[in-house]
């Protein structure tokens, strides 16, 4: 049995085993809850590597979940709804969740997304681990060695997703990045969906980083084609840039 536990939130029995089910046959150590007030529960306890989470729960909506959680922890969430209109993927997003999937779904494709979430993460941590190095750029600040984003010094609340973007954003400083290339940085594929998730993130990404966002300073968009960090000035790795 791997290390590697995913908590699976579903209220639904049959939903449930299945999902459980096929994470099993791929080894993961698999906990599961039933309710919102059992995923919060287990979620502190368990502190699991994923969470999978249905949004029609009986006792609390998904979403609530979503910001619960997140008040403490960036652990990967992907949904896994019947919720299939824009609105409820974007609030899914805004909330903090990392992928989406939408009932009815496939089993490979769920275990083809758990696989890339827990790849890119395992990837990421090993590479801020390795990189001792700071990233400074204007008032941004990202040390990679913790895994923290500063702005201004104070700490910046992301989730891994916006996090990982934001990353590659500044290991690239000054060069457009097309959305393809960072779709399949991120989330390893290129799901049609995804264009749409990557809009949202970039987004919530601004409005932590800029009160203005119709006016970037930090991440220029590139219509059409992708996104990019803008360089404020002077060494961006090592020194306090200023302008």
């Amino acid at each position: 049995m791997s290390e590697t536990m995913i908590l699976v939130v579903e209220d639904d029995d049959a939903v449930r085993d299945l999902i459980a089910a096929a994470l099993e046959t791929q080894e993961y150590n698999c906990h599961t809850a039933a309710n919102g007030t059992q995923a919060l529960l287990e979620a502190t306890a368990q502190n699991p590597d994923a969470i999978l989470l249905d949004l029609g729960l009986p006792d609390l909506d998904g979403i609530e979940v979503i910001k619960r959680i997140r008040t403490w922890s960036n652990k990967p969430i992907i949904v896994i709804s019947g919720r299939t209109e824009d609105k409820d993927k974007i609030e899914a997003l805004d909330a903090g969740a990392d992928d989406y999937l939408t009932k009815p779904f496939s089993v490979n494709e769920l275990l083809a997304r758990v696989r890339v979430t827990l790849r890119r993460l395992a990837y990421m941590n090993d590479e801020t681990k390795s990189d001792s190095a700071v990233f400074r750029n204007g008032s941004l600040t990202i040390e990679y060695a913790s895994g923290c984003a500063y702005l201004d010094g104070r700490e910046l609340h992301l989730t891994p997703n916006e996090y990982k973007i934001l990353c590659l954003l500044a290991k690239n400083v000054g060069k457009v990045l097309t959305r393809t290339y960072i779709i399949k940085e991120i989330w390893g594929g290129t799901w049609e969906n995804n264009v749409a998730s990557l809009r949202v993130f970039m987004a919530t990404l601004r409005k932590k980083l800029q009160e203005d966002t119709a006016h970037p300073q930090l991440i220029q968009t590139h219509v059409g084609v992708g996104y990019r960090m803008l360089r404020s000035g002077g060494d961006e790795k090592g020194k306090t840039n200023r302008g």
